[in-house]
């Protein structure tokens, strides 16, 4: 293909009507990641050089072909990763998994800010998170109204927050 030939002006004319909406379109498929969105318009557009008869085609249908074929690219990368089982992410993990004895060190240091909550603060949470009640469920066993439940709550929760900064936990 010359640089001055009829199919290269299509081809340039397609990019110019359609770039930018098929790299919207791309960036949505591909749930905003943004270098995703752009293999997959190149691709596109690439395979729509490959297929000359696009390029005849007149600008709606040629944008209906050009979405379709997308859409199929960001479906194909879909499986293809499934199937490897590929996680992908923007950065590596900063630490590894929790082993079994972190775990029983956290437990250790929140049963330690527990113990150094009120009575009535440690009781609202052990009731609501360690054994799962709901406010209502919580507030009949307490026998008071579900909104003092939600506020005690509230306040055990920031209380429990900065008795666990003050021993050095961060979140």
């Amino acid at each position: 293909m010359s640089e001055g030939s009829a199919e290269d002006q299509l081809m340039r004319a397609l990019h110019d009507e359609h770039a930018a909406a098929l790299w919207s379109f791309a960036l949505h498929l591909t749930g905003g990641d943004r270098a995703r969105a752009e293999d997959v318009a190149q691709e596109t557009l690439l395979r729509a050089w490959r297929h000359p008869g696009v390029l005849d085609q007149s600008t709606r249908s040629a944008r209906a072909w050009l979405f379709t074929v997308a859409r199929r690219i960001v479906i194909d990368g879909w499986r293809s990763a499934a199937a490897r089982s590929e996680i992908t992410t923007d950065s590596p993990p900063d630490t590894a998994a929790p082993d079994d004895i972190e775990r029983a060190v956290q437990g250790w240091l929140v049963a330690d800010a527990l113990a150094e909550l009120s009575p009535r603060h440690r009781e609202v949470l052990t009731l609501c998170y360690f054994q799962g009640l709901s406010v209502a469920e919580a507030a009949a066993r307490l026998g008071v109204a579900e909104g003092t439940v939600k506020s005690r709550t509230h306040y055990a929760l920031r209380s429990l927050r900065l008795v666990l900064e003050e021993k050095g936990v961060t979140q």
